[in-house]
């Protein structure tokens, strides 16, 4: 994928990504709700990684490279970061209890799951990638 960013793990890049993503689909005529859901999904799973897998440490950077094959949106993360996603664990919440309780955060890849159409964590030694596939046509 020729389209690509790094940026340093500090939350104020988020809105970078969101930008990137945005402005690389732009020529693709989504509609508003279709562009907005992709972009939340990059986002949400950006975040985790310069929140929760590299602690907003600015040394560390983010990888970010976006394209479109055959109709499909792909983007892969990649950090090089000691904590790694490890889907196996993850366990889908319970909404209706997250309402009820008022409990805030733990559903970012409930969203990224339901709106992206596969997701993949794969870890190799430190190093860490994340695919999301988004079908556009």
């Amino acid at each position: 994928m020729k389209n690509a960013i790094r940026i340093s793990c500090n939350r104020h890049n988020l809105k970078v990504v969101r930008d990137f993503v945005s402005t690389y689909l732009a020529a693709y005529s989504l509609s508003d709700l279709h562009l907005n859901q992709i972009i939340l999904a990059v986002d949400e799973v950006v975040a985790n990684l310069i929140i929760h897998a590299n602690h907003e440490d600015e040394s560390q950077f983010l990888n970010v490279r976006v394209g479109v094959e055959k109709q499909v949106f792909e983007i892969e993360i990649e950090d090089d970061s000691n904590s790694s996603y490890q889907p196996s664990l993850y366990k889908e919440p319970d909404l209706q209890e997250h309402i009820r309780t008022g409990k805030k955060g733990g559903v970012g890849m409930a969203l990224v799951n339901r709106i992206m159409d596969r997701v993949e964590f794969t870890t190799t030694g430190t190093h860490n990638v994340c695919r999301l596939y988004k079908h556009i046509a």
